[in-house]
């Protein structure tokens, strides 16, 4: 189900050669990631509301410069301490 909205842009960005549909996608793409950023959706739930891969979408992430791991310096610690237990030694 769609639901249409009106959405006024300055007419500089029109001169920019964006069709009606890059601009429909890129403001659901924009909509999404805000979404995610802000928590209130997981990466697959975004993958889906955009239809693509889950895996498609952690490349829009990195793509856009968005981390998809957004660890406090506290929880980056605590993983690094749990590596650091499992003392395994990489082989070449």
């Amino acid at each position: 189900m769609e639901t249409t909205f009106e959405v006024h842009l300055p007419s500089p960005l029109l001169r920019l050669g964006l069709s009606q549909t890059d601009v429909q996608r890129r403001v659901a793409e924009w909509l999404v990631l805000s979404l995610y950023v802000e928590g209130r959706v997981s990466s697959g739930k975004a993958a889906r509301l955009l239809n693509i891969s889950r895996v498609a979408f952690l490349d829009l992430l990195r793509a856009r410069g968005i981390s998809y791991l957004d660890y406090t310096p506290d929880e980056l610690a605590e993983e690094f301490r749990a590596v650091e237990m499992l003392n395994i030694t990489p082989t070449p």
